[in-house]
C-alpha cells in the first residue's frame, strides 16, 4: 500500500532549550508523601554514607535520546517522523564502555491506514495512535523510547550490577537493582519544614528516604553531588527506586547511590550542566545522537518518499 503524506517545512527542533540544573523546584507537587519511612520527619537530618560501604564493581547507566526528523500530514491527520535510540554504558573500576545500543525510526500518526516509509537505513515503520493530537503522538514516542531502554538494559545485566536510569523510573520500576536519576528539580515535593535539610546537604550526603504517591508511586531521596555553584540547590539530584521494594532494601540502595553516583559527577569546564549531568551519561548521549544519523539527510529522504 502506498501512503501519501506531506512533510512540514518548519524545523522540528525550533524552540527547544536547555533547562538550568541548579535552580530549585518551580512548582509545588500535590502528591501524597510519607516522610517517616527511614526516620521520623521531625528527626530528619543529612545522612552520610555508611562506613565501609563500597560502590558496586559493575555499574550500568542507561539513557535514551529522541529526535523529530519531520512533522507530517497524512491526509488530515498529523504525524511525527522520529528517530530514537537507547544505550547502556558499563562502568567498571578504571573503565567505561558502550555495552549495548539500538536505533529505531518510526512514524507516529493518528491516521488509521498507514504503511512503512523509505528504505534502510532511513526506513520508518508506521504506528497508528488513534485519535491522538501532536501531544499524544509525542507521548507515544516517549513510551516507545522507554520500552527500548528497558529492552536494551536487559542485554547487559548480570546478577551483581547496579542499574542507573537517566530520568524517572516510571514503568522501569520492575527492573531489579534499578535507580532513577532525576537531575532537574521541577516539583517541590517536600514541605517547607524539610526543604532546609535538602539545601544543607554536603557532597556525598543524602536525605532520608520518603515515599511519593500517585500513578508512579516510588521511594525517593535527595543526594548532593560534589561541585556546582553556591546556589541552594546546586548539585542536588533526586534518586528513586521502586515502591514495591521492602523498606530496608530501598534504604540500602539509597546508601549505594551515595557512594556510587558522586564519583560520576561532571565538572563545569567539560559540561555546562555540571555536576548533575553525569560523565558517562554525557558520553552516551553524544554517541546515541551520532547513531541517530544526519537529520538533513533523513529529512530529504522523507521528502523524496512523499513525492
Amino acid at each position: 500500500m502506498f501512503m501519501q503524506f506531506h512533510v512540514d517545512a518548519w524545523n522540528p527542533g525550533f524552540g527547544s532549550s536547555a533547562e538550568a540544573t541548579d535552580r530549585g523546584p518551580t512548582a509545588s507537587s500535590t502528591a501524597k508523601l510519607d516522610t517517616n519511612i527511614e526516620v521520623d520527619a521531625k528527626k530528619w537530618q543529612p545522612i552520610d554514607p555508611p562506613a565501609g560501604l563500597s560502590a558496586p564493581q559493575r555499574v550500568l547507566l542507561v539513557d535514551g535520546v529522541r529526535r523529530t526528523d519531520a512533522r507530517l500530514w497524512i491526509g488530515l491527520h498529523p504525524g511525527l517522523a522520529c528517530s530514537y535510540a537507547a544505550g547502556v554504558v558499563e562502568c567498571t573500576p578504571g573503565q567505561a564502555k558502550l555495552a549495548a545500543a539500538q536505533v529505531q525510526r518510526t512514524i507516529f500518526t493518528s491516521a488509521e491506514e498507514v504503511s512503512d516509509v523509505g528504505t534502510a537505513p532511513a526506513r520508518y515503520r508506521a504506528v497508528c495512535v488513534q485519535g491522538a493530537d501532536e501531544a499524544g503522538l509525542s507521548n507515544a514516542v516517549q513510551a516507545h523510547l522507554t520500552e527500548l531502554e528497558i529492552n536494551i538494559s536487559s542485554l547487559a545485566r548480570t546478577d551483581d550490577d547496579l542499574l542507573i536510569v537517566d530520568g524517572p523510573l516510571r514503568s522501569r520500576g520492575t527492573l531489579p537493582r534499578a535507580l532513577g536519576y532525576v537531575k532537574t528539580q521541577q516539583k517541590q515535593y517536600l514541605p517547607e519544614s524539610l526543604v532546609g535539610i535538602v539545601t544543607a546537604l554536603k557532597p556525598g550526603q543524602r536525605t532520608p528516604v520518603f515515599l511519593i504517591g500517585g500513578i508512579y508511586q516510588r521511594i525517593t531521596w535527595y543526594l548532593k553531588l560534589p561541585g556546582g555553584s553556591g546556589a541552594p540547590w546546586a548539585g542536588i539530584v533526586r534518586v528513586e527506586c521502586s515502591a514495591e521494594l521492602p523498606e530496608h532494601e530501598a534504604i540500602r540502595l539509597a546508601g549505594l547511590s551515595a557512594v556510587t553516583i558522586p564519583r560520576f559527577a561532571s565538572v563545569p569546564y567539560k559540561d555546562p550542566r555540571a555536576p548533575q549531568n553525569l560523565i558517562p551519561i554525557a558520553g552516551l548521549e553524544k554517541r546515541l545522537r551520532q547513531l541517530l544519523g544526519d537529520p538533513k539527510l533523513l529529512h530529504r529522504a522523507l521528502v523524496r518518499a512523499s513525492a
